[in-house]
């Protein structure tokens, strides 16, 4: 039988080359017990049909490792658009998402907040939101399908959720609907201006996503530490521990009873499989031993 992890830790892996001939080798080779990956281009619209073949192998390989699935949306994907062929291109990416989503055995497609754009399009875009993600939400429950992720950005740019507390009104457009969970980015909220480094800071930070979502919401966290200063706004991954938000963050983040059960993906630098396997060794060591 696979070995059960409280807070399982993997990596954002490739599919070059076919989705079960990549991601297992390199699940593998990074000792990775949790794994996500991309079925559509990260930066482009197409949405290609998939290899039965390969998604039956990657479907019985990750049973056979005991390593849950999930999968990242193009980070094209944006909701609250005010250009409606971006809108409409987002739902249908969204849609492919979780039908290959099913397909493969995902638990979940993470995909990110979104930003209104222009200054006088908020409210619009949030009744975007919620007009688009009901539809597809309330599929997912009547199939049994895989939930979707909401990721708040880094910040910047009219965003319509990057501190953790616009959480809230992200989640009452949609009602609150079971099938949208929340994907808690490390980088992204130290670019919005969680002060993660300091002592106490990663855990009042995950107090406050609690305190807004639930606890039974957080269903996925991004680990990446960042090139930047706190509140920069900018995205720029940096390896655990390498970085401004540094290892002890990570170690309350590794303790902290919101990501019990929770699993962890670094998205951070890798050289072939060196970077990613040395960040998963990082934050297992850093996992609480299990009581008893």
């Amino acid at each position: 039988m696979p070995t059960v992890h409280s807070r399982p830790v993997g990596a954002h892996t490739s599919t070059s080359g076919g989705l079960a001939k990549a991601a297992l080798p390199y699940a593998d080779a990074t000792g990775a017990q949790v794994v996500q990956v991309y079925v559509s281009n990260s930066r482009g619209w197409a949405l290609p049909a998939g290899d039965p073949a390969q998604d039956a192998l990657f479907r019985q390989g990750c049973v056979e490792r005991g390593i849950p699935a999930y999968i990242h949306a193009s980070l094209l994907v944006n909701l609250g658009s005010p250009t409606p062929a971006t809108v409409e291109k987002s739902a249908q990416t969204l849609e492919h998402a979780l039908r290959r989503g099913m397909a493969i055995g995902a638990r979940a497609v993470v995909f990110h907040a979104g930003s209104s754009v222009d200054e006088g399009h908020a409210e619009e875009a949030m009744r975007q939101v919620r007009r688009e993600l009901l539809p597809l939400l309330d599929r997912a429950a009547e199939t049994g399908g895989p939930m979707l992720l909401v990721e708040p950005s880094a910040g910047g740019g009219r965003s319509l959720a990057s501190r953790v507390e616009q959480l809230g009104p992200y989640l009452d457009a949609v009602d609150r609907h079971p099938m949208l969970g929340v994907c808690f980015d490390t980088c992204h909220a130290w670019a919005a201006g969680h002060d993660l480094a300091a002592e106490g800071g990663m855990t009042a930070t995950l107090d406050t996503l609690v305190a807004t979502v639930g606890a039974d919401r957080l269903r996925l966290v991004h680990a990446n530490d960042s090139k930047d200063l706190c509140g920069s706004t900018r995205d720029r991954h940096e390896n655990i521990g390498k970085g401004t938000i540094g290892e002890p963050a990570f170690a309350e983040l590794m303790a902290h009873p919101a990501t019990a059960g929770v699993p962890i993906v670094v998205e951070t630098p890798s050289e072939k499989h060196v970077g990613h396997a040395a960040d998963i060794e990082t934050l297992i060591r850093l996992r609480p031993s299990p009581p008893g």
